[in-house]
C-alpha cells in the first residue's frame, strides 16, 4: 500500500462494482458485535452504546467488509485538485494512514486524550486524515477555515487553550503573529511542503511513523470535536461535540436526512472550517460507506462546480444557496451531469426561485436542509417526500421540532413562533454537549423543556418548517413583523437584482421600515436607480404582502459575508442604526 497524499496521480476510469448482499448501512453498530461487547444504555426506545468511537465501530468495519468482499472495490476517499493531481484511498488505505497520522500527533506533538487540537486546512487529503487520527486518539479538534485571519487565529487560541495547530505555510506566518502570547500552544505543525522554523513538517513525520496504533478507547458522550459558530450575532463561541452527537446519530436514525448507499459519490462543497463539511463529507457519507469526493477548490467559481459534475460520477450534491444560486445564471445546456441524482442545499434559506430555475435547466430537485452549528441536521426535506418550495421540511430524527411563545407554549400550525427542539426529560442524541468553557451562554439556550435556536418559523398543517428569519433579523414595523427572507426573495425574481439582503431601517413614524441592499445583475447597471427603485418597489408589493415591501432602497457593489457565505445583516442594520 502506498502512503502518498496529493503527490499520488492516479486516472479516473474506475467504476462501482456492487457485490451481492451488500450491506448499505453499517448495522453492525446496532446489533452485533456492539451490544454484545459494550453495556448498552438507553436513549427513547432505541440501545445505544456506552463506548463509541467513529474510527474503530465506523472506518475500521469498512475496512473489514473491503477485505471480505461486503462492500463495492471503490474508493472512501477521491480527491482531485482540477490541475490533474488525484488521491484515492480505500478505507484500508484511509485506516492505515491514520494510524500513523495518529501516532505522528502523539509521539511528535506529545498530545494526549482530551487535549485540543486546531486544523486549520483547505480541502486537501491530510485535513480528512488528520481528523480521523484525531477520532483515534481522543484528541478534540477545532477545524477552522483556511480565510482566518491572523486575529481570528488568536481569539481561537486563547478561546481554546489548544495545544498543537496544524495548518499549511500560508498561514503559518498569520499563525506565529497570533501565537506570541498563547503560552499554552506547544507544538506547531505545517501541513504542507517547505520548511519554517518553530514548525513540525506533518508529511514528512508521516513518512517515517509506525502504522501500528491501537485505537483508545472513548464513551459516547466524550467530547470529540469543537466548532467555533459563525459570529453573525456576537462573538464566535466554540460549540463542543461528542462522539455520539456527530458519529453515532447517522447510524441509529434509519430515516436520515442523507440516503446512500456504498454505490454513492457525496460531493459537499463546504469549506473545512465549518460543521456541514465534518457530517457532509466526513461522517454521515461514511458511516453509510459511500465514497466521499472532493475538489481542491481554491475558488468556488460556477465552470468548475459544473465541469466536475459533468467528468466525474457524482451521484449527490451537497452546496449552500450561493452555490445554487451562481449555477442557474449560467447556461446549463452545454453540461450534461451522467450520474447527479440527488441535490441537497444547506447553511441558510433556499429562494424558491432558485429551485424552481434549478429544476426547469436540470430536471433535479433541490432538497432544503436547516441545522446549526450546535444541532446538525434538525429539518429536511428527504428523498422521495413532497417538496413545498420555500420550506426546510420536517424534523429530522431525533429531533422533536417545535414552534413556541415566549412563554414555552407551543403554538398551532400557521402561528409564527421560535424554532426550538425538545430538550427534557431527555436531551436528545446529536445536540452538541455544551459551549466549551462558558456555562452561561450554554445555559442560556435553553428556555423551560426546549432548546432554543434563535430562529423564528412556522409549522404547517402537514408538519413543514418554514423560515420567517433570526429573533434579531425580524423587522417590525408598524406593529408588522416582516421577515427579511421573504423580501429578498420576492427582490431575486426580479431579472435586475443579483442579490439582495433586507434589514430594518430607522423611522420617525413607524418606528422601523424595511430597506433593502441590492447588488444589480450586469445588464441593469447603467439604468436609472429612481425609475428602477420604485419598479422593484412595486414587484415586491405584488409578490408579498404591501406593507413588506423596501420603502429604502441602497444600490451596492456587495454584500458583507461571513468566510462561508452567509449575508451579514447585522452588518447592515448596525450601519442602519448608527453602530458601526
Amino acid at each position: 500500500m502506498k502512503t502518498l497524499l496529493r503527490s499520488q496521480i492516479l486516472t479516473s476510469s474506475w467504476r462501482f462494482k456492487s457485490p451481492p448482499g451488500l450491506l448499505h448501512r453499517p448495522c453492525w453498530l446496532l446489533n452485533t458485535p456492539i451490544s454484545a461487547q459494550y453495556r448498552v444504555l438507553r436513549h427513547r426506545d432505541q440501545q445505544l452504546p456506552e463506548y463509541f468511537n467513529y474510527a474503530s465501530d465506523v472506518l475500521d468495519k469498512w475496512s473489514q467488509m473491503e477485505k471480505d468482499g461486503k462492500r463495492p472495490s471503490n474508493p472512501a476517499l477521491w480527491w482531485i485538485n482540477g490541475r490533474g493531481g488525484e488521491v484515492r484511498w480505500s478505507f484500508e488505505e484511509l485506516g492505515a494512514l491514520s494510524r500513523k497520522a495518529a501516532n505522528v500527533l502523539l509521539d511528535h506533538c506529545g498530545l494526549q486524550k482530551g487535549d485540543r487540537v486546531i486544523i486549520v486546512l483547505p480541502r486537501i487529503p491530510e485535513w480528512w486524515l488528520v481528523t480521523a487520527a484525531c477520532l483515534r486518539t481522543g484528541i478534540i479538534l477545532i477545524p477552522g477555515t483556511s480565510q482566518l485571519t491572523a486575529k481570528d487565529i488568536q481569539y481561537r487560541l486563547q478561546a481554546s487553550k489548544a495545544k498543537c495547530i496544524i495548518t499549511t505555510d500560508a498561514l503559518a506566518p498569520a499563525v506565529d503573529s497570533a501565537a506570541a502570547d498563547c503560552h499554552f500552544l506547544k507544538t506547531k505543525l505545517m501541513a504542507s511542503e517547505g520548511k519554517r522554523e518553530g514548525w513540525l513538517n506533518f508529511n514528512g513525520l508521516l513518512k517515517e511513523a509506525p502504522s501500528d496504533h491501537t485505537c483508545v478507547k472513548t464513551k459516547l458522550q466524550d467530547p470529540m470535536m469543537a466548532f467555533f459558530t459563525s459570529g453573525t450575532t456576537g462573538s464566535p463561541k466554540m460549540a463542543e461535540h461528542s462522539q455520539g452527537s456527530l458519529g453515532f446519530r447517522p447510524i441509529v436514525n434509519d430515516r436520515y436526512w442523507l440516503d446512500l448507499t456504498p454505490m454513492d459519490i457525496m460531493w459537499c462543497t463546504a469549506d473545512t472550517g465549518w460543521v456541514v463539511a465534518a457530517i457532509g463529507s466526513f461522517f454521515d457519507p461514511w458511516a453509510l460507506g459511500s465514497c466521499v469526493f472532493v475538489h481542491r477548490l481554491p475558488q468556488v467559481e460556477s465552470t468548475t462546480i459544473l465541469n466536475t459534475l459533468s467528468r466525474f460520477p457524482i451521484t449527490t450534491i451537497l452546496g449552500a444557496p450561493t452555490l445554487f444560486r451562481m449555477l442557474v445564471q449560467n447556461d446549463l445546456t452545454s453540461y450534461k451531469f451522467m450520474s447527479l441524482k440527488y441535490c441537497i442545499s444547506g447553511g441558510e434559506p433556499l429562494n424558491p426561485e432558485v429551485m424552481e430555475q434549478w429544476k426547469s435547466k436540470t430536471g433535479l430537485d433541490i432538497y432544503e436542509m436547516y441545522g446549526q452549528t450546535e444541532t446538525g441536521m434538525i429539518c429536511s426535506n428527504l428523498r422521495g417526500m413532497k417538496i413545498k418550495p420555500g420550506s426546510m421540511g420536517k424534523a429530522c430524527a431525533p429531533y422533536d421540532v417545535q414552534i413556541i411563545d415566549e412563554n414555552t407554549n407551543v403554538l398551532p400550525s400557521e402561528k409564527e413562533g421560535e424554532i426550538a427542539i425538545k430538550v427534557k426529560p431527555e436531551r436528545p442524541l446529536g445536540l452538541f454537549l455544551h459551549y466549551a468553557d462558558n456555562p452561561e451562554k450554554t445555559a442560556a439556550t435553553e428556555r423551560g423543556s426546549f432548546y432554543i435556536t434563535g430562529d423564528r418559523g412556522k409549522k404547517d398543517k402537514d408538519g413543514y418548517i418554514w423560515f420567517v428569519g433570526r429573533n434579531d433579523d425580524i423587522i417590525n414595523s408598524s406593529g408588522y413583523r416582516i421577515g427579511p427572507f421573504e423580501v429578498e426573495s420576492a427582490l431575486l425574481e426580479h431579472p435586475a437584482v443579483a442579490e439582495a439582503a433586507v434589514v430594518s431601517s430607522p423611522d420617525q413614524l413607524r418606528g422601523e421600515v424595511v430597506k433593502a441592499f441590492v447588488v444589480l445583475s450586469l445588464n441593469y447597471m447603467s439604468q436609472d436607480k429612481e425609475k428602477l427603485t420604485h419598479e422593484l418597489q412595486e414587484h415586491v408589493k405584488k409578490l408579498t404582502a404591501p406593507y413588506k415591501y423596501p420603502r429604502k432602497m441602497e444600490f451596492v457593489q456587495e454584500l458583507p459575508k461571513t468566510i462561508t457565505g452567509k449575508i451579514q445583516r447585522n452588518e447592515l442594520r448596525k450601519k442602519e442604526w448608527g453602530n458601526a
